[in-house]
């Protein structure tokens, strides 16, 4: 059974943007990481001040391997995230619906 995980990351939303392009090779390479390590979805969203992830994952403990990695903390960094405050993480049961699209 998957789990939902949403990541809320305070810091720089134009700095985000920019790194969407500048280090589009790193989000690819961690993109690749996180799928052969049980990541089965990922998405981003921004907001007023945070960037938002919305992954699947096929296990929290997974999740937790992948995102505790140093290399993954100075890389949020690198992208405009403010690492001098945790951020916001919820994890729930994903369960499928009839009304699922």
């Amino acid at each position: 059974m998957s789990v939902l995980v949403t990541v809320k990351i305070k810091g720089d939303v134009a700095a985000f943007r920019k790194s969407l392009v500048d280090h589009a090779a790193d989000l690819e390479k961690f993109a690749a990481i996180g799928r052969e390590n049980g990541a089965i979805h990922h998405r981003f969203g921004i907001g007023d001040g945070y960037v938002l992830v919305i992954d699947e994952w096929e296990s929290v403990e997974q999740f937790e391997k992948f995102f505790g990695d140093p290399d993954m903390h100075a890389f949020i960094g690198s992208m405009g995230g403010d690492t001098s405050q945790p951020p916001e993480i919820t994890v729930a049961e994903a369960i499928s619906s009839v009304d699922e699209f």
